[in-house]
């Protein structure tokens, strides 16, 4: 169903009305059906319509280099357990909150949004979703300063309410005020979350992600459900295990079948190289020698990370390396390849540094034969980069 768009601005002349494209709600529907609840479907559905209805406009009307945050992989993790889309533009972060609701006296930003270090935005925008008719509605925006002067806390909701009298109405301000203030502090300080142990991210982790849990945004003290979605890897564990998944993320897992789809998603490959001959130290070299690949961009500039194992016996050492894209070109000075523990925490000889320019730089790691757990690290960091626990 079409509406009369002119029609609509005439009534609210201040709002920002844009059409959503008929051709790709089918699409946009199938694309949000790996929830646990139907009630999570749906609201993946109302902030992907969002998304895909309000990027596009604002990147030709705003900001070319605006996107998603962190980025469109993770989009799923997070929605599973809390409404909100972050769009990162100009060193500033908006998050649409959509909702289909006729009343619009407030805005209600859930806690995550604002309470979270790397979460909290900039600005947040009451976004009315209306599938039927295929529009949304900018209804008003905010500054997070002003959220929290004027604003209230719901408890038991965990949200951030605001009545619609103290948003602005109109979004074309926002560049105005960008144009005319560019100083302006829009953003709030954060209080330090909780520090989790792997142990205790892994009970959190059982205990919420069953799925008969509606709503497990409630079901632990913020700190803790703040720090767990913060730790990239963590979230989408949780997202795995709402869904009834298997673990998605074993290296050991992808040198035997092949990297999962689901990891394919967050840009993981692999190739086959042809068996290397035993060192001179007469260590055995695999039987294959299959790596696994990642693009990265760091600094505008295109690189690989690989992951490969380099002796299968009872030591297993693992090589976690970092080349340019392309043969030949030299990784500037500075850049840092790390390796952290799932809780983040460094090790002895856990990163290595380009301190002239190198064609590659590497960080070997020795391990038993119990699985664990690492995560990955550049400075400076890659684009749209977040924590990925990898089981080795």
């Amino acid at each position: 169903m079409t509406f009369d768009l002119e029609t609509l601005s005439l009534n609210s002349p201040t709002n920002l009305w844009l059409e959503i494209p008929e051709n790709q709600q089918t699409k946009i529907w199938e694309q949000s059906q790996a929830f646990s609840t139907d009630n999570r479907r749906w609201m993946a559905y109302l902030n992907r319509l969002s998304l895909k209805t309000f990027l596009p406009w604002f990147k030709e009307e705003y900001a070319q280099n605006a996107k998603v945050f962190p980025n469109s992989a993770t989009l799923p993790s997070v929605w599973e357990v809390t409404n909100g889309t972050g769009i990162c533009f100009n060193g500033k972060k908006l998050v649409l909150i959509p909702s289909e609701a006729l009343d619009i006296s407030e805005l209600r930003v859930p806690q995550e949004w604002v309470d979270i270090p790397s979460w909290s935005a900039d600005y947040y925008a009451a976004v009315q979703v209306n599938v039927e008719a295929g529009y949304i509605r900018i209804w008003g925006y905010t500054s997070a300063v002003n959220l929290k002067e004027k604003g209230t806390y719901d408890a038991n909701e965990r949200n951030y309410c605001l009545n619609k009298e103290d948003l602005i109405s109109n979004f074309s301000i926002l560049r105005i005020a960008a144009q005319v203030c560019p100083e302006e502090i829009t953003k709030t300080e954060t209080v330090p979350l909780a520090e989790l142990s792997a142990t205790q991210a892994e009970n959190l982790i059982a205990r919420l992600g069953n799925s008969q849990l509606i709503n497990p945004r409630q079901a632990v003290p913020f700190t803790m459900w703040g720090a767990l979605l913060e730790h990239g890897g963590w979230r989408q564990g949780l997202y795995e295990k709402r869904q009834g998944m298997q673990r998605q993320w074993s290296i050991r897992q992808w040198m035997q079948t092949g990297v999962s789809e689901f990891a394919q998603q967050f840009g993981w490959g692999s190739v086959d190289l042809q068996p290397s001959l035993a060192s001179s130290r007469g260590t055995e070299a695999p039987t294959q020698e299959t790596t696994l690949i990642k693009k990265i961009t760091i600094s505008g500039l295109e690189y690989h990370l690989s992951v490969k194992l380099r002796s299968n016996n009872q030591n297993r050492i693992w090589r976690f390396e970092l080349r340019r894209a392309t043969v030949g070109e030299m990784i500037p000075v500075g850049v840092k390849l790390m390796l952290l523990t799932e809780d983040l925490q460094p090790f002895d000889g856990n990163q290595a540094q380009a301190k002239k320019p190198v064609e590659r730089i590497y960080v070997d790691v020795a391990l038993g034969g119990e699985e664990e757990a690492l995560v990955w690290k550049t400075e400076p960091v890659s684009d749209d980069y977040e924590y990925e626990t990898l089981y080795l």
